[in-house]
């Protein structure tokens, strides 16, 4: 290597390394990335679905998917990161806990919603996530586009139409609506709390122990308002682990997994993909075929994730 090529050289290697990388391993890793997100969105958009079609209490389906997560997650947690879960600091394993607290509290709101609106409505109203993201973002000091502001406030009308749909049903739909909007605001802190601890804590060991948190708050849940945990059939406890497999290993973990790299703005945002996806499964498995002015409040949801990607890519 010559003298001359030597300092150029050092000083592109320095630029990657600010930049995050050389271009290559950047790209490679966005596109692992958004592979995963795709994953993960195709297995919470068969939660809600599975949800519904679950002869079980809401808050005992929703501890059984924490529970039986945590013992999927166990003999890795446990073996291969059991250092790591002894060496987390105070702060990053406090932050773990009240994102499993905020967990609980999004499946406590969100779970009943599903038996009292429909599936449409109740997801779409939950996957608000992003707007609620970006409020919290600005409220500690970010400032995000204004292509994203517009992006979220577009999503917002579309949520308005659909949620619009339930309103001349009845109060319980309504009620179910607010439910799914508090299930919503508390999955942003929870997209933001994951942001944080994943900046020096694995996936594993992290997920470890939110959902261990997760799963003992829910189970209090259950004792105190009486919800049966056992007593199901064969084919309630198939749908079980069903749920488990699809919407908490491949989805809730992924998105935690994503989130280091693409930033709790785009992940929370990808949400959204939810309420189309777990839309035409209800369609398909449950006969819930939304009305006529779903659709176009579908569509309006969608243009508005397609402005906030956008939004990211160009400040990227």
């Amino acid at each position: 290597m010559s003298a001359a090529s030597q300092p150029t050289r050092t000083a592109t290697a320095a630029a990657d390394r600010a930049a995050g990388g050389p271009e290559p391993e950047r790209h490679a890793g966005a596109t692992v990335d958004f592979t995963l997100l795709a994953v993960a969105i195709a297995g919470v958009s068969l939660s809600a679905p599975l949800i519904a079609a679950t002869a079980a209490p809401a808050l005992a389906i929703a501890f059984w998917r924490n529970a039986m997560a945590v013992g999927a997650l166990s003999p890795f947690a446990l073996v291969r990161h059991r250092g790591e879960l002894r060496r987390m600091g105070r702060r990053a394993l406090l932050l773990s806990i009240a994102a499993g607290a905020v967990l609980a509290l999004h499946f406590g709101l969100w779970l009943p919603s599903l038996s009292m609106t429909s599936v449409a409505s109740s997801t779409a109203l939950c996957t608000t996530t992003p707007i609620w993201t970006t409020l919290f973002l600005r409220m500690r000091g970010h400032r995000p586009p204004t292509l994203v502001w517009a992006g979220t406030l577009l999503a917002v009308v579309g949520v308005v139409i659909l949620t619009g749909v339930d309103l001349s049903l009845s109060p319980r739909a309504l009620a179910g609506d607010a439910l799914a909007l508090g299930g919503g605001i508390a999955a942003a802190a929870y997209v933001l709390l994951g942001a944080e601890v994943r900046r020096t804590v694995s996936t594993t060991a992290y997920t470890y122990v939110c959902y261990s948190t997760t799963a003992v708050v829910l189970l209090a849940a259950c004792l105190v308002s009486g919800s049966a945990l056992h007593g199901y059939d064969g084919t309630t406890w198939a749908k079980l682990v069903a749920l488990t497999v699809a919407a908490q290993l491949l989805g809730h973990s992924l998105l935690n997994r994503v989130v280091r790299g693409l930033g709790p703005s785009t992940t929370s945002t990808a949400i959204l993909l939810e309420t189309p996806g777990a839309a035409l499964i209800a369609a398909l498995w449950l006969g819930q075929t939304p009305p006529v002015a779903a659709y176009p409040a579908l569509g309006v949801i969608l243009v508005g994730l397609a402005l906030v990607v956008r939004a990211g890519r160009q400040s990227a």
